[in-house]
C-alpha cells in the first residue's frame, strides 16, 4: 500500500529526470516524445506530473512578491545579532535565577554520595579479607574443666568440698 501511494506521487524512476524537462519544453524532441508515450500508459507519472505544475504554477504566482522585496537595510545584520545576544542574556539570568541554589545543593549532594560510596566499597573489599578469618566454635554445652561432674560420684575429700562450694554459692546468689 505504502509503495502504491509512493509510485502514484512521484512516477516511475527511469522518467523521474525527464518528466521535469517535459514540464519546462527542455530536452530532445526524442526524449519529449518517449515520456509523451509513458504518460499515455502510466497514471502515476500523470500524477506526478499534474503535481509538478501546480506547483510550478505556485512557484510562478508567488515570483513577483520575492523580486519586489527590498534589499535588507545595512544596519539588519546588527539589529538581528544584537536582539540575539539580548535573549541569550535574558535566558541565562533567567536559568541562574530562581533554581540555581538548588542544582549547586544538588551537585553537591551527589559528589558527598559519590565519596561515601567510594570509602564503603573500598572499606567492604578490604574488610573482606579479616572477616574470612574463621575460629572455630564448640556446638553443644561447654563443660567446666575446674568443676567435677555432677553425676559422678566423688572420688576424694577435694571434690566434695567443690561441689558443697558450689551449691553454697549459687544458693547465696538466690
Amino acid at each position: 500500500m505504502e509503495m502504491d501511494r509512493h509510485q502514484s506521487t512521484s512516477g516511475c524512476s527511469q522518467y523521474e529526470v525527464l518528466l521535469g524537462d517535459y514540464l519546462c519544453g527542455e530536452g530532445n524532441p526524442a526524449d519529449s516524445a518517449r515520456v509523451g508515450e509513458h504518460l499515455q500508459e502510466c497514471s502515476s507519472c500523470r500524477v506526478a506530473l499534474e503535481d509538478a505544475r501546480s506547483g510550478d504554477r505556485l512557484l510562478r504566482a508567488g515570483l513577483p512578491l520575492l523580486e519586489r522585496s527590498p534589499e535588507p537595510r545595512p544596519e539588519f545584520a546588527r539589529t538581528v545579532m544584537a536582539r540575539i545576544r539580548m535573549e541569550r542574556d535574558q535566558s541565562a539570568v533567567e536559568r541562574t535565577g530562581f533554581w540555581q541554589p538548588f542544582i549547586t545543593v544538588a551537585w553537591r549532594f551527589a559528589a558527598t554520595a559519590m565519596v561515601a560510596l567510594v570509602i564503603l566499597l573500598t572499606y567492604a573489599v578490604r574488610g573482606n579479607n579479616s572477616l574470612r578469618r574463621v575460629t572455630a566454635v564448640a556446638q553443644g554445652p561447654l563443660a567446666d574443666v575446674f568443676a567435677p561432674d555432677p553425676t559422678r560420684v566423688p572420688a576424694n575429700q577435694d571434690e566434695i568440698l567443690i561441689m558443697v562450694a558450689e551449691t553454697d554459692q549459687i544458693d547465696g546468689n538466690d
